[in-house]
């Protein structure tokens, strides 16, 4: 939408405090839903960091391209395997941008540190799911203990980077630049 059809539509609610409220509420949550995109992208980068030198592995998305795609050997699948991972990454951070907006906190607590918070247990949660659902039901997949420890690992390392890129770049956080400027002593 262009400035112009964004004020267009904002004067055509003028005064219509109810329809404005809302248009606001539907850009803060676009917005989100963006910064959770980015955040989603840039996690399922540092959790694929973390897990290759540690499991020697990709993930197991490969496993899943190759059972109910092509029906063959996951191995020959490494980048459709890395695709399907950023894209369970970049949509589950939309979806985590989409939700932490639309929480309401009290403002004693600082987005960063909700961020934190709210993206390791969101982390874990799909972890949780990851483990049991996606790896024993739909692939059949068991993990030895120390695979899953590490699988687990993975996804709260995952949640904390969404958690940390969202909550530093939400509301309450006016200036990032400002805010982390450690030039005056901060």
């Amino acid at each position: 939408m262009s400035v112009s059809d964004r004020l267009r539509s904002i004067a055509e609610t003028e005064g219509d405090t109810e329809a404005t409220d809302r248009h606001s509420q539907q850009e803060h949550l676009a917005g989100a839903v963006l910064r959770g995109i980015q955040a989603g992208f840039v996690a399922t980068i540092i959790m694929t960091a973390f897990r290759l030198p540690i499991l020697r592995s990709l993930p197991p998305s490969a496993n899943f391209w190759a059972q109910y795609v092509t029906g063959d050997n996951p191995e020959e699948h490494t980048f459709m395997g890395l695709v399907l991972h950023f894209v369970y990454g970049i949509q589950a951070g939309a979806i985590f941008g989409g939700l932490f907006a639309l929480q309401d906190a009290e403002r004693s607590i600082e987005p960063e540190q909700r961020g934190l918070v709210w993206g390791s247990i969101y982390g874990m949660v799909l972890s949780a799911f990851g483990s049991q659902f996606m790896l024993k039901e739909l692939l059949d997949i068991q993990l030895e203990a120390d695979e899953l420890a590490l699988f687990h690992a993975g996804h709260l390392v995952y949640g904390l980077s969404l958690g940390a890129w969202v909550g530093s770049r939400t509301e309450g956080v006016e200036d990032p630049e400002a805010e982390y400027e450690y030039d005056d002593g901060n």
